[in-house]
């Protein structure tokens, strides 16, 4: 059985339509302040590891093939997290305006004692927002489950990101092209 170990609708929508139908949904509850000791892509990948093995302690069977990932974005060398609240979400938004930033998602699998770390990383630039933008943005609620306080499919309502380099499902926060070549790599998937 597939098992993902995430929360996310967007990451559930993208492993249901790229990846299987069928798939059970376990949260690995931790703490991931504990890994923003490290650089950026040392933190993410820190985080979807320790996700990983949470789930496979709890999981029953060894054959099960387990997907965990996290998303952060890095603007400047600098972590930017989920908004605290809807103020934060603001400042992050007018923190990214006009700039280029890197989303990097990391994901861990686990089948049958193998495992596999990886990422993905996209450069995504902003268009620069105006402060009827950000507040009609914040006011939706969208951006306040969302790592650097967007979600690229938001974007037909609200004209917040100019362009991406790179995956854009990995900006949405599961890169399903490069996490199904992993999962042929080990075995659980033809």
């Amino acid at each position: 059985m597939f098992i993902l170990g995430s929360q996310s609708p967007r990451r559930k929508l993208l492993m249901e339509k790229d990846i299987t139908p069928h798939f059970a949904v376990l949260i690995a509850d931790i703490d991931e302040g504990l890994s923003y000791k490290y650089k950026p892509l040392k933190a993410v990948k820190d985080i979807a590891y320790r996700k990983g093995q949470k789930i496979r302690s709890e999981a029953d069977d060894p054959g099960d093939v387990i997907i965990t990932a996290d998303t952060i974005v890095v603007l400047k060398k600098q972590i930017i997290g989920k908004p605290k609240d809807a103020e934060d979400a603001k400042a992050i938004l007018r923190k990214l305006s006009g700039k280029t930033h890197i989303v990097y998602t990391a994901y861990f699998i686990s089948y049958k004692g193998k495992e596999i770390i990886n990422y993905d990383e996209s450069y995504v630039k902003f268009n620069k927002l105006s402060e009827e933008v950000i507040e009609k943005y914040v006011e939706s609620g969208k951006p306040l489950d969302k790592a650097g306080a967007y979600g690229l499919q938001d974007n037909n309502d609200y004209e917040i990101v100019q362009s991406v380099r790179g995956s854009i499902k990995n900006v949405i926060g599961f890169p399903t092209e490069k996490i199904i070549k992993d999962l042929k790599k080990i075995g659980a998937m033809n």
